[in-house]
């Protein structure tokens, strides 16, 4: 190639290099503009949480989430429970469009369809929180809960989030020492344990969190369960009752739910669908270790401050919840085809992987009691 040649081809080259860089960089710069042009898209979500309860913090932390990774793209305002609709009503609510999105947990749409409960209400088959995260985001949950909303008509897209720990037994007037003790007693809880309780003797009523305290100290029910250390105390529990029993079956593996209108959701970006799908992700993990350092925390507050005395649940009332658990989902799958599925799902893959946790978990008890027990070795190091 000649010298001239060679640099007609160089002229050339960066012409066509400056001018497809050109068009490619307005391409950068008009993208964005065109988001900014429509304006950001505004939701109004409600929670099923009264606005001082950390779950209602939880929802707030998720939408910060949000609005902080889109830019302000997406601004999600997050009412508490009742602003727009009661806490139970928080599904049709948001199917229907009276509200763009929630924050709840799936177990309250229990009356719409009983399988639904089976996202966090019962012994989760030896699986914790966590694990049915698992369960719902590779062992085939999630299509499944997709299947159960569109056979009740409810227009959502759900994203799972937030492993709770095990939740206690519930706030008494006396220390629960036998199964027996349950029987007679007005006693608060929702999702299948409702069948649970009510087969132990109990006269149940559902009702939502903010509802319950108030319901204890007027003596509509006589005993009654939350969730964790920092709801049950900033709700009022200790004020009302001074003795909890902690560890149960009867909700042993909770999670969080976020709620969109179908129709909202799927008018959104797909880079916004994304953002939101890892946001769900991130804040998942954000909440499980604020409620470790929360949780903790407000448990002692509640013994030293409030002189809450609690106690374990006596082994005989955790393996009649496990008996009666089973009669019960083996009736309700007998007459619930879709429910039959959900239980079958969740057992298939709790066999498998709660058998790899138990086999390579080491048990913490004991590293727990060569610290923190009678000789104390952490006083020592």
């Amino acid at each position: 190639m000649t010298k001239s040649m060679t640099q007609t081809w160089d002229k050339t080259s960066r012409r066509k290099f400056l001018g497809g860089a050109a068009v490619a960089g307005a391409a950068i710069i008009a993208a964005p503009s065109i988001v900014k042009a429509q304006g950001p898209v505004s939701m109004r979500w409600q929670s099923t949480w009264p606005a001082k309860d950390i779950f209602h913090e939880f929802a707030l932390d998720f939408a910060k989430k949000v609005n902080d990774m889109t830019g302000g793209d997406l601004k999600i305002e997050v009412l508490p429970a009742g602003a727009v609709v009661p806490a139970f009503g928080l599904l049709d609510a948001v199917s229907q469009g009276t509200l763009d999105g929630g924050h709840g947990v799936v177990v309250y749409h229990y009356g719409k369809q009983a399988a639904l409960a089976l996202w966090g209400s019962g012994p989760g088959f030896a699986m914790d929180a966590n694990m049915t995260l698992a369960w719902h985001k590779y062992g085939g949950g999630k299509e499944l809960l997709a299947k159960l909303y569109d056979s009740i008509g409810a227009s959502v897209v759900s994203f799972l989030y937030g492993p709770m720990p095990t939740q206690p037994l519930g706030w008494f007037k006396k220390p629960v020492a036998k199964v027996e003790d349950l029987q007679g007693l007005k006693f608060r809880t929702v999702g299948i344990s409702i069948d649970v309780f009510t087969a132990l003797g109990a006269a149940v009523n559902a009702l939502p969190g903010g509802e319950i305290v108030a319901a204890l100290d007027r003596g509509l029910i006589d005993a009654a369960e939350f969730n964790n250390a920092s709801s049950d105390r900033v709700l009022g529990f200790p004020d009302v009752s001074k003795i909890c029993m902690l560890q149960s079956y009867h909700q042993n593996a909770e999670q969080f739910e976020v709620l969109f209108n179908r129709t909202k959701y799927d008018t959104l970006p797909d880079q916004m669908k994304a953002i939101i799908s890892n946001a769900v992700e991130a804040a998942s993990q954000d909440m499980h270790w604020k409620a470790i350092d929360r949780y903790s925390k407000d448990y002692v507050e509640m013994q030293t401050t409030d002189k809450v005395k609690f106690y374990k649940t006596p082994d005989a009332i955790l393996k009649k919840q496990l008996e009666v658990y089973d009669e019960v989902v083996k009736k309700k799958a007998a007459e619930n085809p879709l429910f039959k599925e959900v239980i079958q799902s969740q057992i298939a893959f709790a066999e498998r992987a709660t058998r790899w946790e138990q086999d390579t978990v080491v048990n913490r008890r004991m590293a727990f009691d060569h610290y923190f027990g009678e000789n104390a070795a952490a006083k020592k190091i």
